[in-house]
């Protein structure tokens, strides 16, 4: 297959995953009154600290076992040998997620002491326990229409979990004043329901089939991953931690802000990221793998680039239409976490290089590094200069992973990127951005700005002659439709 009919393949399954993810992420600001209405700020605090609990048990009872899933599926087009690979990854995942559950209720009262959730909290611990289960088992199945690039039954699958979930935590929250207990059981609900489903519709491939010298392979494979994704985990979330003990919760509460405005970058990565294993691994012959990488990379890095400085450069105005007075302060921070979720987003096309040589062994590392970095940075950062200090901590742990990741990846499996264009999209954005804050520009210019990226990108020697060729193309169309 040609370069052009991959990209297009990659583009089209990250477009339709993420229909799942914007649903998701707009219901989920429509949910918000509701939450706040009928929840108390303890009680909020408990959901918050029990999900975040629950992402750290999720990392580590999977033991790599869902990264390997992807690599080891496409190691081979035998279609036993896949079905080997499938049944393997779900009854691991199955036992695990089983150990997490009976842990989680039988140790409940402990573990509400633990999180300092407060008294009458262990049917809490219980509720995310079985929350924990159904996550674990759900994701494991609908990860199989992934490896298909059955795109539109996956978003299908998300779409049900959504809306089962949203009605039963409005029923159980508005109708029974379940409370915080409500929002747990409803959020598990929905994905319940549909794994149930998937169970019935995958029956044929899930027998009763396992192989421990296989399991024992896809460990060695997925394990040094799992202190890589804590590091991850602690990057993501840290940062909060830092600027509460420092600066107090009004300055979080600015922070996280900044926080959710620049996730919009975080949603299309979320898209990317649901399409990438998958495609990566498919691509059976090398050469063509790593030139397609390149083009990836080049250009995810345009499309997060433009997003960040569309979000940086119009921040003052989004916050403003957004929040309320108190919290307009938050577009101070918004460019510089969203293109910490730029470099980030490079960071998973690189990543895949050593996932294919399986060498995954030190990318622990690098993350571990990068974690390292984001730590000393808000110690240092937070207390002259509070919620600023964080993001750029953040930045600059995000920056430290991406380079990290360019020595380690090309050292177990070398692709020529095309750097100069990956450097020239990212610092043209961001000068842009510099451009629009640092000199206060009006809505109108700041607009111009991000509109004119694409075009500021072509003096500088950007695009190839057949990128140049189908711009024009593009141009004489619109023309001819204007």
């Amino acid at each position: 297959m040609g370069l052009g009919h991959e990209l297009k393949r990659l583009a089209r399954h990250s477009a339709i995953y993420g229909i799942g993810g914007l649903v998701s992420r707009v219901l989920a600001v429509l949910l918000l009154p509701l939450y706040t209405h009928y929840l108390s700020d303890a009680d909020y605090g408990r959901i918050e600290t029990l999900v975040a609990a629950s992402t750290v048990l999720v990392i580590v009872l999977r033991m790599g076992i869902s990264s390997a899933f992807f690599r080891f599926y496409f190691d081979s087009t035998d279609p036993e040998r896949r079905t080997l690979v499938v049944r393997t990854s779900f009854w691991f995942t199955m036992a695990m997620a089983t150990l997490g559950l009976v842990l989680g209720v039988l140790l409940a009262p402990q573990i509400a002491d633990a999180l300092n959730l407060g008294g009458h909290s262990a049917n809490l611990v219980r509720a995310a326990a079985v929350g924990l289960w159904a996550q674990m088992n759900y994701e494991q199945l609908t990860s199989l229409f992934r490896v298909e690039e059955r795109s539109v039954q996956f978003v299908f699958a998300s779409l049900a979990n959504i809306l089962i979930t949203v009605a039963a935590t409005v029923i159980l929250v508005v109708g029974f004043h379940k409370g915080p207990l409500g929002v747990l059981v409803g959020n598990f609900l929905g994905t319940l329901c549909v794994y149930v489903v998937l169970l019935a519709y995958r029956r044929y491939q899930l027998g009763f089939q396992f192989d421990g010298r296989l399991l024992r392979a896809m460990n060695r494979f997925g394990m040094p991953l799992v202190p890589s994704a804590l590091a991850l985990w602690a990057i993501n979330f840290i940062d909060r931690f830092f600027v509460g003990q420092f600066k107090g919760q009004a300055e979080v509460g600015v922070y996280s802000v900044a926080v959710r405005i620049s996730s919009a970058v975080v949603f299309l990565l979320i898209a990317f990221r649901t399409a990438w294993p998958a495609f990566a691994y498919s691509i059976e012959d090398d050469r063509e793998a790593k030139r397609t990488y390149a083009f990836v990379l080049t250009y995810l890095v345009v499309v997060a680039c433009w997003a960040s400085l569309a979000l940086g450069a119009l921040a003052p105005w989004i916050v403003d239409a957004l929040t309320a007075p108190r919290f307009h302060r938050a577009h101070e921070a918004v460019a510089l976490l969203a293109f910490a979720a730029a470099a980030y987003a490079g960071y998973t096309v690189l990543a895949i290089g050593s996932g294919r040589a399986r060498r995954t062994q030190l990318n622990w590392v690098i993350t571990g590094i990068a974690a390292a970095v984001n730590v000393g940075l808000n110690v240092a950062l937070i207390p002259p200069y509070g919620m600023i200090g964080a993001a750029i901590a953040t930045a600059a742990s995000y920056v430290t992973l991406f380079a990290g990741m360019v020595v380690y990846a090309q050292r177990v499996y070398p692709v020529a990127y095309q750097w100069r264009r990956v450097l020239t999209a990212a610092a043209v954005a961001v000068g842009l951005t510099v451009a629009a804050r640092a000199t206060g520009a009006p809505l109108a210019v700041s607009l111009v700005l991000v509109v004119v990226y694409p075009l500021a990108l072509l003096p500088l020697g950007f695009y190839l002659p057949a990128e140049r060729k189908r711009l024009a193309h593009l141009r004489e169309r619109f023309q001819v439709l204007g």
